[in-house]
């Protein structure tokens, strides 16, 4: 096959030595296909092709000028016949061959049959390792041995697998999510200290936040009970605990307080919350505040109306 150097086929262009699109390279190499892209501004490079859109314009795509179609399956079904007509045509230069007639003698002898399963779509990307030892892949997190810390990975996300690949060895592999914000966590990917005492990086946290204030250490302390994974938290509780340089320890103790009342467990959350001074209106009228958003009207019959009662 031999493409333009377009984005969708070509990852970087090069003159010589182009890099092709994985997910493009990958369903070449299902079909047991090489792709060499043409070089730029070098059309002779295909000129079977060009040749080819040409003569293709003049005797199918010219004829159907003055034709009226009701419908795409009509106009298909015109063309199909055209090209038959157009591939049993005598050509020039071949003794009077068709093309039809060099396809049988020349192409079909070279034909393998079709792969025994179809190609599986597969999409390509980078990503650098968090320190949690996850990557991020669509909004969801997927474990990697935790020795690759740091580094910069290649990720192929199928309908149904996700692969992540160091240096083009496969590193890991787990089952898609379309779960965002979860996490796929592997033991096998934890360190040996996570294993036995997965406990310990949340206790440091823990014993941080309470040096923070009583309330702060209570927030970090639910959110890892919030979590099926003590590590899926860690990032959370540090950018909840990094708010105390900006805003300074009494604030974010006074939010920690109010992020407990209203069930808040997210650093953007405790971020927006300290931003807008919402931590500096107390706690004391939150019951309050609450009471006064309820709607009274006519059409809100509550819960009395639907349990049967007037």
């Amino acid at each position: 096959v031999v493409p333009d150097q377009l984005r969708s086929a070509v990852s970087k262009p090069h003159r010589y030595e182009p890099e092709l699109n994985r997910s493009y390279a990958e369903l070449a190499e299902h079909y047991d296909t090489t792709v060499i892209p043409a070089r730029p501004r070098k059309p002779k490079d295909k000129a079977k092709v060009e040749a080819a859109v040409l003569v293709v314009q003049r005797w199918i795509l010219a004829r159907l000028r003055h034709e009226t179609f009701f419908s795409l399956a009509a106009l298909n079904a015109r063309i199909a016949e055209l090209l038959v007509e157009f591939n049993l045509r005598p050509m020039q230069g071949y003794g009077g061959q068709s093309r039809r007639e060099r396809f049988e003698m020349l192409d079909r002898p070279a034909l393998q049959p079709l792969p025994t399963h179809r190609y599986v779509y597969a999409k390509w990307s980078k990503a650098r390792v968090n320190r949690d030892y996850h990557v991020d892949i669509e909004g969801h997190f997927y474990s990697l041995p935790f020795q690759l810390v740091g580094e910069v990975v290649e990720t192929r996300c199928s309908a149904a697998t996700v692969e992540v690949y160091c240096r083009d060895r496969r590193v890991a592999a787990h089952q898609r999510s379309v779960e965002v914000g979860g996490c796929t966590t592997l033991r096998e990917h934890m360190p040996k200290a996570h294993q036995a005492h997965a406990d310990q990086s949340p206790s440091r946290l823990i014993e941080r936040a309470g040096r923070v204030g009583p309330r702060t250490q209570m927030l970090i302390t639910d959110i890892f009970d919030h979590k099926r994974h003590p590590e899926h938290g860690y990032r959370a509780c540090v950018g909840i605990l990094q708010l105390e340089k900006r805003y300074g320890a009494e604030r974010l103790e006074a939010a920690a307080h109010r992020a407990l009342l209203t069930g808040i467990r997210r650093c953007s959350q405790m971020e927006t919350l300290l931003k807008n001074g919402l931590d500096r209106l107390g706690v004391a009228g939150l019951e309050e505040a609450e009471e006064s958003t309820q709607i009274e009207h006519d059409n809100v019959r509550g819960a009395a109306y639907f349990a049967g009662g007037e």
